[in-house]
């Protein structure tokens, strides 16, 4: 049985919320699930069913219409979350479908499972009742839940059905929410701990009058659960804490992925609706000064940890609100790790550390996902103490241990549209704020001029990132970039600019099998006729050879640096290194 939580909302102001159960029949007599009165309705105007798991709006040929998100639908059109439907004087509003088994389906679903000989079944989200519980006095309905294959779930102490559990944590959701009105709460001021405290006084009361979840084995373990939702991150929870984990991601309620070991893989678990996530989405941007909604669906944010995070909503979020996390480590990562890691190798980590050392510009180049920012973490913590850095992010996530440090943070515009500071005002303002380095976490605009500028006057050895996927790739896009702000400069002119700013570029790759390696590191040699010139310094060749390679090229910087005393071991840049393709690409 599936049923639909509709938003109505009438020419005369009026408006309410509830849920039906479908079939749902539209009309202007009193036999209709929905009756309107209205001369623009007919007798049996539209009915709303389902068929096959997708549910549909059928216009019975009525003379006003059926208006399906602004355009008039003819006979049958599916319909998602979120749709809006104009029937005469009422506009309704699709906001949440659930479906709920019913015994007979159950036992059906039994008899099919039964027959698979312990197949792998496919997890089917189950919904409790939508209506919300007044008293304390029911029992749980288990015929709701039809029985799977049992999943050890992370931090329980027995085997437990996720189905099951996720049935259990809803009812015991919604009655905490019945005993305490969160509305009432400003959680962006009040103490976290106290919150979390009150919430579990009044949960225990719950569970401690009720037998049916006083006597299950997990019972602590549940609770936990159901607090984590009410006043914490829910699911997100016990994710955020596993350290094997390097990256979440929502896309809607009751689907969760997680990369463990550079691979994706489905999340049992899941929240109890797509209001959960909404608010969850709410908590973890409302403490850095953001916001979101529809006049402003995306938005990036960082956890107290400093894990980035990226959420979009509906109307964007067709399938419901989405949340993106990419977990930062537990500890400040150093070039060792990525040497164990196999992610360069020692002769390419040397070099890059002497390259920051003696303050050459560089930036680091690579696909999403692809260890940009931890490698631009290790490299800024290369700089020598005694130096001023100023860093500038748009959400910030950078660690460095320096003490002489500025960290600056992009804001979006409030509500009016006004107040926005975007990275290139931050790039502007840090030249007067005379740093030794400037660290941009990444460059998406006409930023990138600015901090080129910075890099050719006087502010040596900065550094940034930006999306490409080979460094040719890379200066095509800084050359892009430049002209996105807006000056009246020719193509030579740029790249001039660029070939007397950059000194190497660093290429980062995230292979096939999760893991992330230097793929390339290039020398910028200058501008001739026309062309900026690169020379490849190391390299990584996968397949059959699978091994990192120093090409016998001392960079002309370096043959320079040797000249003023530099002791410089130059067989390092003539080295093949295999590579470790067994190493967990995970930094605790």
């Amino acid at each position: 049985m599936t049923k639909l939580f509709l938003k109505l909302q009438f020419e005369d102001g009026r408006s309410e919320e509830r849920w039906f159960d479908l079939p749902i029949t539209i009309g202007k007599q009193t036999d209709n699930s929905l009756a309107l009165k209205s001369w623009r309705v007919a007798k049996h105007h539209a009915k709303i069913f389902s068929k096959d798991d997708v549910t549909y709006l059928h216009d019975l040929g009525s003379l006003g219409g059926s208006i399906l998100n602004s355009q008039r639908i003819y006979h049958v059109h599916p319909l998602q979350i979120n749709d809006q439907i104009v029937i005469g004087p009422c506009l309704i509003e699709l906001k949440d479908i659930q479906s709920v088994r019913s015994l007979t389906e159950i036992k059906e679903l039994n008899s099919v499972e039964q027959s698979l000989d312990d197949k792998e079944v496919n997890l089917i989200s189950v919904e409790a009742e939508p209506k919300r519980a007044v008293t304390n006095n029911f029992k749980f309905e288990e015929n709701l839940v039809s029985p799977r294959s049992n999943l050890n779930v992370r931090g329980f102490s027995a085997e437990v059905e996720p189905t099951l559990l996720i049935a259990q944590r809803d009812q015991l959701h919604k009655l905490l929410l019945d005993a305490l009105d969160l509305k009432r709460n400003n959680i962006t001021v009040m103490d976290d701990s106290l919150l979390r405290e009150e919430a579990s006084k009044l949960l225990n009361q719950i569970v401690e009058g009720n037998e049916q979840f006083k006597s299950l084995s997990y019972a602590k373990e549940l609770c936990e659960m159901v607090i984590n939702e009410a006043v914490g991150l829910g699911p997100l929870e016990d994710l955020l804490n596993d350290p094997e984990i390097t990256e979440i991601m929502v896309n809607r309620f009751d689907e969760v992925y997680i990369e463990r070991d550079g691979k994706l893989e489905n999340h049992p678990m899941s929240f109890s609706s797509n209001q959960s996530v909404l608010s969850i989405i709410d908590r973890i941007v409302a403490p850095i000064g953001r916001r979101i909604d529809e006049s402003s669906p995306m938005v990036d944010a960082r956890l107290k940890d400093g894990s980035r995070v990226n959420a979009v909503i509906p109307p964007i979020a067709i399938k419901g609100p989405s949340i993106t996390i990419r977990k930062f480590p537990l500890r400040r990562p150093s070039m060792d790790d990525l040497i164990k890691l196999g992610s360069l190798d020692e002769h390419m980590g040397e070099f890059l550390t002497m390259c920051v050392k003696n303050r050459m510009n560089m930036v680091i180049s690579g696909g999403t996902g692809s260890g940009k920012t931890t490698l631009l973490n290790i490299l800024s913590n290369c700089i020598p103490d005694g130096e001023r850095i100023v860093t500038i992010e748009d959400a910030a996530e950078l660690r460095l241990n320096h003490h002489h440090l500025i960290s600056l943070e992009a804001r979006p515009s409030n509500s009016e549209g006004r107040g926005q500071i975007d990275i290139r005002d931050l790039v502007k303002n840090s030249l007067r704020m005379r740093p030794d380095r400037i660290v941009v976490g990444e460059c998406r605009g006409g930023e990138a001029f600015d901090m080129l500028t910075a890099m050719n006057t006087g502010h040596e050895g900065s550094l940034t990132t930006l999306h490409a996927n080979s460094p040719r790739d890379a200066i095509s896009r800084l050359e892009v970039m430049i002209l996105m702000a807006g000056m009246d400069i020719p193509l030579s002119a740029i790249r001039e600019h660029i070939a007397s700013s950059i000194d190497f570029i660093v290429q980062q790759t995230r292979l096939s099998d999760g893991r992330r390696v230097v793929s390339s590191i290039v020398e910028v040699c200058g501008l001739e006729s026309g062309v900026i010139k690169t020379q490849e310094i190391f390299k990584y060749q996968k397949g059959v050879k699978n091994a990192f390679y120093g090409l016998g090229i001392i960079p002309d910087q370096f043959e320079q640096l040797q000249e003023e005393g530099l002791i410089l071991d130059v067989s390092r840049f003539n080295q093949m290194t295999k590579a470790n393709v067994n190493a967990a690409q995970t930094l605790h």
